[in-house]
């Protein structure tokens, strides 16, 4: 079929594109007005699509809130091509793909990804939820179950309450107002209350989906031409019905909405401030970028920032600033923090200083050097980015179709080059006192809030904030000293690539003494100026007690803390760094472009050498620890379980409840006693990848070593190879089915949630790829099966889990329909039906699903990171199988169907005699007569009831740890 429109060529010429990129790009528009963008990657293992709609939740009927985003569900089930429920689903999954889509105010977008080879089987099946999607009466019904599934998934989830607030409290008439997710009540009882059929309600929604309205991203490893004919070939049936695209009415918020604060009562502990106004959206100005300019000042982090003054006054924990908007024709500028208990007793001088940094930036001008500094920092972004995967390249480029010319869908907004004072200006003014609301959450509200949000019951109240108000604000609001922050030093001069002398491919140790091992590997695949450096302080002191532990993590978040005012400029640049508490010590990561990365990293060993406790600091954050320790009891149910399942398998595992109690004690004084003995036994375990000469690295490390070890009274001493500490796991016994049951920790949260872990091996090649074949086969028929056919919760999952090297088998799902007990028999039928799947498993079958599973195994790294983060893993772990893909490439290529089915009938087969298995069951709120029932049966036969997680963990041989020590290291 010839298409109406071609206006670029092969190679992607009139396209604005980074000049590292090599992929082929063609824009079509097909004769029903489909508009395609089609990429050509001759070195790419997955092929991926994605579609938006122009039709979101803006366009749900009056009465019919949640529709579109209902349609978006249904469109998965079936076609009049493809009639068999969850066909596309099936062969996605079973061919190494994954696929999901989402509703936003204005748009739908569905996407998926697949193995290469199957790429035209997988579109066309994609193409058909817009060409003829059946909608069977029966599905209908199901899939509104889910989507109330989702929706009470969010009933306690402090975002979904918050930004349902904000619509609430806006104009009526304005679609923004309404309630998008739908759920029981909006698409079943009351359109059956008014006489609607709500399968007819869906299909003449479905009308809205035509093809002008409709934007399609094609990823695949073929020419333009022959994925050009896939595309004329599958979609041009698609129905044009001239539909026009969705335009708002006005702005959602008029004057009674502004000069407003919202208090509201969250769920979880913590207070929180947001300050918004309503301002042109940048999307007009995005040549221009003024509120990029404006984001990058406001939600500085550097000296003389909004955030460092309010930090350094104990009042903020975080803070961020920027536009935000979920439409092209209005949007929002927002700053929002984190407050301690002493910032929501300050909340007027915090607003007052957000005010006076306005003041200022009006007062001073819009400096050129500062516009310059963030086009050279995009420039470098956008030229030197990372490769990622298809699936995330497509759903970010399709983005930009309806918003840009097509010789910029590839950069959007990414790259401002015009200095306009006068726009920064405009946007500038729209941030005014007149203009201003405020939504402010604590806990500390209750008892004086006057009004409740309708569909997730948040209590509330509103007040007045004049101008005058704020003016008053201003005058009161602390006067040190606000300052735009200084030129940049982080930016990257240096971009050229080092020479590698020696072609290798994996990592090797390149250094070692008493105090550290170095592992190093140039970068042989990417050719960008970037490197990534991990140092692991590995301290067996850091987790032999509660006390041990959450002392080690207030320093850990001490050490980020004194640090973030330096380097927040390295950040902005290009150079990321992490700090984190390990479950054996501590862990430095940084990476980025090299240029500068021996500065960043060389201030942070500096920071950890001379650390001492800031007393303000301290309490401060210990604040905000507790608070999160606390907010644990209002996680999501299948959190839970997950949490009591790592509880019961890891021997050096604390319970939370322990380490808060440990944390409520700390003192300033008693973590700095504590640090010394801490660090008095340290090994340094390094990895250094990516654009940098071996050695550079090996300074790099005797720097390092120099900085903790040899300075002048340091704490740091080395540690003997018998100190080494291991996590380990215990051993599940054969043919024993273990139980643990407990109420949910936040009994207003009506969701059960069951974990059931099937422990199967130690970290080896042969079990891994069989485990790894079941989970690919079965994946999907338990998501099936459990979730569509049967409607046991909007959560549900079969995947693989990994605990210290042993590897094992996970089914969670999360409900308010059944009992977790309930969900786990229903988890154990679906293995007993599942047995005669295995058994009756057809040659072709069984190797069409190990060539998936090696097409997926031998999919390349997308970048630097990836592969660092895998041969890390491998360091860390201490397996050291880097050659691991194509270990078990090679053996899934020499396995049988029969030694599969001996696999499943000794491991996974319910009643197999290998057979190791333990149910985390939580019990919410709606299920608490369930749960003294089940605690109250006799065990069946072989199965064991745990009441006492430590006692059963003693109880209990532990698997042999893969890791050696500093002095031990095997390469076989």
């Amino acid at each position: 079929m010839a298409v109406s429109l071609i206006s670029q060529q092969a190679g992607g010429r009139g396209f604005i594109r980074a000049r590292s990129d090599k992929r082929e790009y063609r824009r079509v528009v097909l004769p029903n007005a489909l508009e395609c963008l089609l990429i050509s990657d001759a070195d790419t293992d997955k092929a991926a699509a994605c579609m938006e709609v122009g039709v979101g939740s803006f366009s749900d009927p009056e009465g019919l809130e949640g529709l579109a985003h209902f349609l978006e569900h249904m469109l998965f089930y079936a076609s009049e091509k493809y009639p068999g429920e969850q066909d596309y689903t099936k062969y996605i999954t079973e061919h190494g793909g994954s696929c999901n889509a989402y509703t936003s105010s204005e748009t739908t977008n569905f996407y998926f990804d697949v193995n290469v080879d199957n790429f035209k089987e997988a579109l066309d099946r994609f193409a058909q939820f817009f060409i003829k999607p059946l909608m069977s009466q029966d599905a209908v019904l199901r899939e509104i179950k889910a989507v109330d599934s989702e929706h009470k998934k969010n009933l306690l989830s402090d975002g979904w309450r918050m930004y349902q607030l904000k619509k609430h409290l806006a104009s009526k008439d304005h679609p923004y107002h309404k309630f998008s997710t739908g759920s029981w009540e909006t698409l079943e009882t009351k359109p059956k209350e008014r006489g609607l059929d709500i399968r007819q309600e869906l299909l003449k929604f479905y009308e809205n989906y035509s093809a002008n309205l409709m934007h399609l991203v094609v990823y695949g490893k073929e020419s333009l031409d022959c994925i050009q004919r896939f595309v004329e070939r599958l979609f041009s049936d698609i129905k044009n019905t001239e539909q026009r695209s969705f335009k708002c009415p006005s702005r959602p918020l008029s004057e009674e909405h502004l000069q407003l604060i919202i208090k509201a009562i969250p769920i979880s502990e913590g207070d929180y401030l947001k300050i918004s106004w309503p301002v042109t959206p940048n999307i007009q100005f995005y040549k221009e970028g003024p509120c990029r300019y404006l984001s990058h000042l406001i939600g500085h982090e550097g000296e003389g920032s909004i955030f460092h003054i309010i930090k350094e006054l104990g009042w903020a924990m975080n803070l961020t600033a920027g536009e935000g908007s979920d439409s092209a024709q209005y949007s929002f500028f927002s700053i929002s923090m984190r407050l301690t208990d002493a910032g929501h007793e300050h909340m007027e001088d915090i607003v007052g200083l957000v005010f006076k940094y306005i003041l200022l930036l009006k007062e001073n001008g819009i400096h050129k050097w500062i516009f310059d500094e963030l086009v050279a920092i995009n420039e470098t972004e956008f030229h030197y980015q990372d490769n990622v995967h298809p699936i995330s390249y497509v759903t970010d480029t399709v983005s930009t179709m309806r918003l840009f010319p097509p010789e910029e869908w590839l950069v959007g907004a990414s790259l401002p080059s015009k200095y306009a004072p006068n726009r920064i200006n405009m946007v500038l003014d729209e941030l005014s006192a007149e203009r201003v609301r405020i939504l402010w959450e604590s806990k500390k509200f209750k008892g004086y809030t006057d009004s409740v949000e309708p569909w997730y019951s948040t209590a509330y109240c509103v007040e007045n904030v004049t101008p005058s108000m704020i003016q008053q604000w201003i005058q009161k609001a602390p006067t040190e000293k606000l300052h735009i922050p200084k030129p940049n030093i982080f930016i990257p001069k240096d971009l050229s690539l080092k020479e590698v002398h020696e072609k290798v491919k994996f990592p090797a140790i390149l250094r070692k003494t008493p105090l550290s091992r170095l592992w190093y590997k140039p970068d042989m695949l990417f050719s960008t100026p970037k490197v990534q450096i991990v140092i692991d302080f590995h301290c067996p002191l850091s987790s032999h007690s509660p006390e041990a532990v959450v002392s080690t993590s207030l320093f850990v978040d001490l050490l980020a803390d004194y640090l973030n005012a330096y380097a927040y400029d390295a950040q902005i640049a290009g150079l990321f760094y992490s700090i984190y508490r390990t479950s054996a010590g501590f862990q430095v990561s940084v990476g980025g472009y090299n240029d500068k990365m021996r500065i960043l990293l060389d201030a942070i060993m500096k920071h950890i050498s001379n650390f001492e406790v800031k007393p303000n600091r301290f309490c401060a954050l210990k604040e905000t620890a507790v608070k999160d320790y606390q907010n644990f009891n209002f996680s999501q149910p299948y959190s839970q379980a997950s949490y009591y399942l790592s509880l019961i398998l890891e021997d050096q595992r604390w319970p939370l409840v322990e380490k808060l109690e440990a944390l409520s004690k700390l003192e300033s004084d008693s973590l700095a006693k504590f640090l010394p003995h801490l660090l008095s036994k340290t090994f340094l375990e390094c990895y250094i990848h990516g654009n940098i000469e071996p050695n550079e690295a090996t300074s790099i490390v005797q720097e390092i070593e120099d900085t903790i070890f040899n300075t002048p009274n340091s704490v740091f001493k080395s540690m003997s190879p018998s100190q080494y500490l291991i996590k380990r796991v215990i051993m599940l016994e054969n043919e024993l089915k273990c139980y643990y049951q407990i109420e949910g920790l936040n009994q207003k949260n009506e969701n059960s949630s069951v974990v059931q872990y099937i422990q199967v091996h130690l970290d080896d090649a042969l079990s891994n790829i069989k485990l790894q074949l079941f989970a690919l086969i079965a994946s999907q028929p338990a998501f099936n099966q459990l979730r569509t056919v049967e409607q046991l919760g909007y959560i549900v999952g079969l995947s693989l889990r990994s605990d210290c090297g042993v590897c094992a088998l996970e089914v969670v799902i999360q409900s308010t329909v059944k009992d977790p007990s309930h969900l786990d028999a229903r988890v154990d039928e679906f293995f007993k039906m599942f047995e005669s799947k295995i058994h009756e498993l057809s040659d072709k079958d069984f190797k069409r699903n190990v060539k998936s599973l090696i097409d997926s195994k031998l999919e390349k790294f997308k970048n630097l990171w990836e592969e660092s983060n895998f041969n890390w893993v491998e360091i860390e772990a201490g397996t050291l199988k880097f050659d691991r893909v194509e270990s078990e490439v090679a053996l899934l290529r020499e396995l049988t169907k029969e030694e599969f089915i001996e696999f499943f009938d000794q491991y996974i087969r319910v009643g197999a005699p290998q057979r190791k298995t333990v149910s985390v069951q939580v019990f919410g709120g709606k299920h608490l007569v369930e749960f003294r029932e089940a605690i109250a049966e006799a065990n069946p036969p072989k199965t064991c009831r745990i009441t006492d997680i430590f006692g059963f963990k003693r109880s209990r041989p532990l698997y042999p740890s893969l890791k050696g020590g500093p002095g031990r290291i095997t390469m076989d």
